[in-house]
């Protein structure tokens, strides 16, 4: 791990990022208009401004949850979903079974810049 990298938060988790890093999160909503939420897509930019920590190798700068005026770039490198999770509910001798399969989306980004 280099000496410059942050915790970002976003979809409920924190994430240590780095310069050219790539990671996995939870889908995101994208900019709001008068028509509602936009859209991602492959290749756009994508702002985390829940920023709760950075160290740029000479100071570590914390927030109070979020460093003001902070944010992290990153890049739109993948849209996708994660393996199918299989639910199954079973009672013996009652015949009741019931099976279910959930398949959570997600964004892979590439951090481009911290700020």
């Amino acid at each position: 791990m280099s000496t410059n990298f942050a915790i970002i938060q976003t979809g409920g988790k924190q994430y240590l990022v780095e310069e050219g890093a790539t990671l996995k999160v939870e889908k995101i909503k994208g900019p709001h208009s008068e028509q509602g939420y936009g859209v991602y897509n492959v290749g756009d930019k994508v702002v985390f401004d829940e920023v709760l920590l950075k160290d740029d190798g000479k100071a570590t700068t914390l927030g109070g949850p979020f460093i003001k005026g902070s944010k992290v770039e990153a890049e739109v490198t993948k849209i996708s979903r994660a393996k199918k999770v299989t639910v199954i509910k079973y009672k013996a001798k009652s015949n009741y079974f019931k099976k279910r399969g959930h398949r959570q989306p997600y964004f892979e980004v590439k951090i481009t810049k911290l700020a």
